[in-house]
């Protein structure tokens, strides 16, 4: 599952984007990776582990959330459907 976004884009500073995927891991978890910044940029990475698959993509989900009220839009969505 992925989800990728993006702010608009303004004439004074680039647009910002906000990137949240979910990837399984050896031991038998999830990990929340969640990378931001400004576009054509480095970004800032944070990685969160979970136990369930569930557990994580309603972690997953809260963060969409998040950032669109915070002005940021879906530009891309990949994977299972995300509420």
């Amino acid at each position: 599952m992925r989800i990728y976004m993006q702010t608009p884009p303004a004439p004074d500073r680039p647009p910002r984007f906000y990137h949240l995927f979910l990837q399984e891991d050896l031991l038998e978890g999830w990990t929340l990776v969640k990378e931001s910044g400004n576009q054509g940029a480095s970004g800032r990475l944070q990685r969160q582990h979970f136990g369930s698959r569930e557990d994580a993509q309603e972690a997953l989900v809260k963060a969409r959330d998040a950032q669109i009220k915070r002005g940021y839009r879906v530009v891309f969505s990949q994977g299972d459907d995300v509420g």
